[in-house]
């Protein structure tokens, strides 16, 4: 077992760290209507950008719809979209890393889910890619949304030195520098043995992280943000990204199969290194605070600008799915 960790770093003390769990937020977390808005968007594109069902092969492309359509929040394309809006009132250009992020993020859900790696039937309460197709066409399937996802980032409809520094960001988060696949692996790597809190944070700053702060730093970058203002997005972005892991390693021990729509308790079973297995929940539940404070602190000079932004880092803690 590890020591107890202390405070992130610049994280607010115990005290300050209450925002989160204080009155104010002890009801469940529900967002404004705006969320749903950019989530029919963001829908509306994805639409547009899949080939469709009886587009030749049709199979491939019948696997790649059912698990882009399988359900989802829409996290990190509405991150990239309400970061773009801090800085311009169009955020049009944004929807295409917005989709890419999010075909990137439902490939990597497709391969995780394979029997080589977490063996899951269920997946946003449907069942899983592999399990409806087989796992040789859920596997290209995988491998059809990423490709696809570089596509459509290429398209991407801003000046070619935004649309390259959006390219860079998007696609050192999804590699193995520090980035989802590398925290995957290190995942794969640390089951059932034990970790210290070094790779412990690596992982989740690694494998989830990184394509949060991608999202929210690509979003930015397509609206023309400061150098400065990018750095402080990103900072949000990966903080966030750690404190929503951290909620998810939660979950997966609080909540039922059918309140996440994936399978509960898998952690546990396969012996992951996660926050609750190393410091139990009560601590989990503090770093996860702890951590979302730290990441709203960075949306100060932003002000009421960011203030979707900020609503949205508070469900990512206090959510129960």
């Amino acid at each position: 077992m590890l020591p107890r960790p202390s405070t992130p770093s610049g994280s607010p003390n115990r005290d300050s760290s209450q925002l989160l769990y204080g009155n104010r937020f002890s009801r469940a977390m529900k967002l404004s209507a705006f969320f749903e808005e950019d989530r029919l968007a963001v829908d509306a594109a994805l639409e547009r950008l899949l080939p469709a069902e009886s587009t030749p092969p049709s199979s491939i492309h019948t696997a790649m719809r059912y698990s882009v359509f399988a359900g989802g929040k829409r996290m990190r394309p509405i991150l990239c979209l309400e970061a773009a809006r801090i800085f311009s009132s169009d955020i049009t250009p944004a929807l295409h890393p917005a989709c890419a992020l999010e075909f990137i993020h439902t490939y990597s859900l497709i391969h995780d889910d394979l029997p080589a790696l977490d063996n899951d039937d269920l997946r946003r309460g449907k069942p899983t890619c592999h399990k409806k197709f087989g796992e040789a066409l859920a596997i290209l399937a995988g491998d059809a949304l990423l490709t696809l996802a570089f596509e459509i980032i290429g398209a991407t409809p801003v000046a070619a030195e935004r649309r390259v520094a959006v390219l860079a960001e998007i696609a050192a988060a999804a590699g193995t520098i520090n980035g989802m696949v590398g925290g995957q692996v290190a995942d794969i790597e640390a089951e059932r043995k034990s970790v210290d809190a070094q790779m412990l944070e690596y992982i989740h700053r690694s494998k989830t992280a990184a394509l949060i702060r991608a999202s929210v730093t690509a979003g930015a970058l397509c609206a023309g943000a400061s150098p400065e203002d990018v750095a402080r997005l990103r900072r949000f972005g990966e903080t966030i990204g750690w404190a929503f892991q951290v909620t998810d390693d939660i979950l997966d021990v609080e909540e039922s199969s059918a309140a996440l729509g994936k399978t509960a308790g898998k952690d546990l079973a396969q012996q992951k290194a996660t926050y609750p297995a190393v410091y139990g929940l009560e601590r989990s539940h503090q770093i996860a605070s702890d951590l979302a404070n730290k990441a709203i602190a960075e949306l100060s000079p932003f002000a009421d600008r960011s203030s979707r932004l900020r609503e949205i880092a508070e469900f990512l803690v206090l959510r129960r799915t």
